[in-house]
């Protein structure tokens, strides 16, 4: 089993940038997918990047494609998302989710990660 911590939200003028990262216990991080999520208000939480664990492809949705960078260190234990030109519709909490998944892949989906951190509030508003 893997805790997970989200941290790094706050509030941010739009096109703006903020970098949230997400820190894992255990030692067998490596073996987890990693998702990052977000729910707005009266929303659906809704899966904004994913990352493999045993080949770090990366799964980015079509709303934060070239603007969100999703990263993993399995050596710290830690995976981040670097979010660039921020937009008012981007203002949710932020999720770092995990699934237990050596190999294959994992969908971006909230049934897909078992595992879920405390959520972090971004808030993009001038």
């Amino acid at each position: 089993e893997v805790q997970l911590q989200a941290s790094g939200g706050g509030l941010v003028q739009p096109g703006g940038s903020l970098r949230l990262s997400c820190a894992a216990s255990g030692n067998l991080f490596r073996f987890y997918a990693i998702g990052w999520f977000r729910q707005a208000p009266g929303k659906e939480r809704e899966g904004v990047a994913c990352i493999n664990s045993h080949d770090g492809t990366v799964y980015s949705s079509d709303s934060v494609k070239g603007r969100f960078t999703a990263t993993r260190d399995n050596a710290e234990n830690t995976a981040a998302l670097r979010m660039d030109s921020l937009k008012s519709e981007d203002t949710a909490v932020y999720y770092c989710a995990a699934e237990f998944r050596p190999r294959g892949q994992t969908k971006c989906t909230v049934d897909e990660h078992s595992y879920w951190g405390q959520g972090t509030q971004v808030t993009v508003s001038s």
